[in-house]
C-alpha cells in the first residue's frame, strides 16, 4: 500500500464508496449481495466500488464458495491518519498562541 493518503482519499471522496466503508465499519463482514442491497446501486457499481476500496487498502475479501465477503481494515486510514497529523501539530502551536493572547487580554 502507498504510503501517501492519496489512493484513501480518492476511494473515500466518492459518497457510496464512503457509505460502504463505514457499513462495513458498523456492521463488519457483509456480501456483496447484502452490501448491494444497502448501497441502492447495482450489483457491478458495489463490485466496482469495493475494488477501489479494496486498492487503497480499506477493505479485504474472503471467497467462501460462491460468495465473497468483506470486511473494513481500518488500519487502511492510517495514511490518513500520517497526513493530517502533520497539521495537528501546525494547529496546536496556533492555539496555544491564541491562548496565550487570551490570557493577556484578561489580565
Amino acid at each position: 500500500m502507498d504510503a501517501t493518503p492519496t489512493a484513501q482519499f480518492h476511494a473515500l471522496a466518492d459518497p457510496t464508496r464512503r457509505g460502504i466503508f463505514e457499513q462495513l465499519l458498523r456492521e463488519g463482514e457483509q456480501t456483496v449481495r447484502h452490501l448491494t442491497d444497502q448501497a441502492g446501486v447495482s450489483q457491478p457499481a458495489v463490485s466496482k466500488h469495493l475494488k477501489t476500496l479494496k486498492e487503497a487498502g480499506l477493505v479485504i475479501d474472503h471467497p467462501r464458495g460462491r460468495e465473497t465477503h468483506y470486511q473494513a481494515t481500518p488500519e487502511g486510514l492510517t495514511p490518513i491518519f500520517n497526513w493530517v497529523q502533520q497539521y495537528a501539530v501546525y494547529w496546536q502551536g496556533r492555539l496555544d498562541a491564541l491562548e496565550d493572547v487570551l490570557d493577556r487580554m484578561e489580565d
